[in-house]
């Protein structure tokens, strides 16, 4: 049985990741991409769907693990009545290949170490051919099905009713090395790994991009946990964001609310983008204009509010029914149906966060500027049409006032492209279409009966999304409606002891699906960012504490969080969370007034515009 979604720590070489327990089990690993099917998915079922154990052969053993500083390394130290033992496990970076390594060391005593090993292809489905090819001093397991072969290497394995399994001892100042390569089962095994030599290298490489974050303060350890797995998820080749490393982890447990994150949605990458930018990693920058480039060439009307890690388009969504689910959450989908749908508050998200790319001094190229004129010209033709929203809604399409407020930010960032940097555009056209759709917000989006801004045109109801107006410079923090709209939130989205926030009350029937759901962690780091930027700075970083309390011991969030049961509820480790941790902490600095990373904001004036503005704490060199 799979364990809680906080025991696992994740190990990545920017390719993919693997799930590691606490109980020393890799649950979950799909090679050779994030999106590829799985060769371990006891996570999604149990054992005989694939996984790979390592641990003492002491059932009373106890662990403790943490990842070497800066880098997705990590370190279990399991004591035992008879001694103690570091496991040392990483993907290698840099080596273009999907290799896996678990080295174990002997660091007092005599420790007995057990594996067992069921690789199973095709999300559990397929049992491999499994041969030996080794000799005495050099034990080597091969498995293939299909275009997947395996090769382990270390310890001999011994088969055993469709699995295989060793016991091996490790002494004191003694290493046991354990490899697995996947590679395409129509070529040779490759090589071993080098372990010593792509240890190194992988720990040099994380610490070397890591050391770009200057992140100082009272959520400085967090900010610099979340930027590294935000890193992790962003496709070494590709530069494609990857929303998740899983799927189907449910946000409502034995419920249908399953779906697979392991793509590149627009608004999550454009998002991220933003976060890595203002923390200084703009070589980030370059990577994704050129992977939106290549994902959305072409038509703007076949733009996608998704696609696969490469800039795939087909993700058709279906369901493993041989799975049995995480905790028994069925159905357990591959592929994501809602790539078919179309959500305006994208374009907004992608032009802002290219404008902040502007901003932050990356340079901008014709290629790139022709592409964003030309997103622009779609939303032109399509301003009015309505969409399914933020979160995904599967019932009809409606105006939801967060995407018509992202269409508004994508005329207003196409006008300060014009009047801010010189490029060349219909600036009139903008800006009269960014007027006329300010107007709309602020008469059918806005309820003046309760003082809120509404979820979308034809409810009272309010939707956590609301909190990003004043991030994107629709209105003020201190806006009254803006504060109307909180208070609402507040009262009507709230839950649990610590008020956690839901994206949306899920009993008024909005979203075409049955069941509830946990708080949202993203909606509460919203409201952290709210709270500061409207002077409530206490209330901000109480739930704040609260809410970065809520990450694992190796500092990871997972999508949502279940305050009955205390524990963490969705996908992991979720970019929405972390790269919304890290633009909360952000806020409370500046609400501080402490020094930061050179990040700009767009500010809603008198007229309805926005200007640039810099907060105090502008990190020193930023651009002017």
């Amino acid at each position: 049985m799979a364990l809680h979604i906080e025991d696992y720590a994740l190990i990545g070489d920017c390719h993919t990741a693997a799930l590691v327990g606490r109980d020393g089990s890799i649950d979950w690993l799909c090679l050779p991409r994030f999106d590829s099917s799985s060769a371990f998915a006891a996570l999604l079922g149990d054992d005989d769907d694939g996984r790979w154990s390592l641990r003492p052969d002491d059932d009373d053993a106890t662990a403790t693990r943490r990842y070497l500083d800066d880098t997705f390394v990590l370190v279990t130290t399991w004591t035992t009545r008879t001694g103690v033992v570091e496991v040392t496990e990483f993907m290698p970076f840099g080596d273009r290949r999907a290799d896996l390594v678990r080295r174990v060391r002997g660091v007092r005593g005599s420790v007995p170490m057990r594996q067992e090993l069921q690789i199973r292809y095709g999300y559990g489905a397929t049992v491999p051919w499994v041969r030996q090819i080794g000799h005495d001093d050099a034990h080597v397991l091969l498995a293939t099905a299909g275009p997947d072969s395996i090769v382990v290497r270390g310890p001999r394995l011994q088969p055993a009713d469709h699995r295989h399994g060793s016991r091996f001892t490790v002494d004191a100042d003694s290493t046991v090395d354990l490899t697995l390569t996947w590679y395409p089962s129509h070529r040779q095994p490759p090589a071993p790994p080098h372990v010593d030599a792509v240890l190194d290298e992988t720990v040099a490489w994380w610490r070397h991009w890591a050391a770009g974050d200057a992140t100082e303060g009272r959520y400085a350890d967090a900010v610099h946990r979340s930027l590294l797995v935000l890193r992790a998820l962003t496709h070494e080749d590709t530069r494609g964001i990857a929303a998740a490393a899983t799927t189907s982890l449910p946000e409502d447990p034995g419920g249908e609310r399953n779906w697979d994150y392991r793509y590149v949605w627009l608004r999550d990458a454009s998002l991220t983008l933003a976060a890595l930018l203002a923390h200084g990693f703009r070589d980030e920058a370059d990577g994704w204009k050129h992977w939106l480039l290549r994902a959305i060439a072409g038509d703007p009307a076949d733009v996608q509010i998704m696609y696969g890690l490469a800039g795939e388009r087909e993700l058709p969504e279906r369901t493993l029914d041989h799975l049995a689910g995480y905790e028994g959450s069925r159905p357990v989908r591959v592929g994501n149906g809602a790539y078919t749908q179309y959500q305006g508050d994208v374009f907004g998200e992608v032009l802002a966060a290219l404008h902040d790319a502007r901003e932050l001094g990356v340079e901008e190229n014709a290629d790139s500027w022709s592409l964003q004129r030309a997103l622009l010209a779609y939303v032109e033709e399509h301003w009015q049409d309505p969409d399914n929203g933020i979160w995904e809604m599967r019932g009809p399409r409606r105006h939801f006032t967060h995407s018509r407020a992202m269409i508004w930010a994508a005329f207003d960032r196409g006008v300060a492209a014009v009047e801010e940097f010189g490029l060349e555009g219909p600036v009139e056209r903008w800006r009269g279409l960014r007027d006329r759709v300010r107007e709309e917000i602020e008469t059918q989006g806005y309820d003046p009966v309760r003082n809120t801004f509404r979820q979308h045109y034809d409810t009272d109801e309010v939707d956590a999304s609301l909190l990003v107006l004043p991030q994107i410079g629709f209105c003020k923090p201190t806006d009254p409606r803006m504060l109307g709209t909180v208070a609402a939130i507040e009262h009507d989205l709230r839950t649990g002891p610590d008020g956690l926030l839901l994206r949306y009350r899920t009993t008024a029937g909005f979203d075409g699906l049955s069941g509830s759901e946990h708080p949202f962690l993203a909606c509460s780091f919203w409201l952290v960012e709210q709270y500061a930027a409207s002077g409530r700075i206490e209330d901000a970083e109480r739930l704040m504490d609260t809410l970065v309390g809520f990450a694992n011991d190796v500092g990871m969030l997972s999508e949502e969080y279940d305050v009955e049961h205390g524990r963490q509820i969705g996908n992991t480790p979720q970019a929405l969370s972390h790269l919304t941790l890290v633009t909360a902490a952000d806020a409370i600095r500046r609400a501080r007034g402490e020094a930061g990373p050179g990040i700009r904001t767009r500010e809603a004036q008198n007229d309805g515009t926005t200007r640039s503005t810099t907060g105090e704490g502008e990190r020193a060199g930023a651009p002017d």
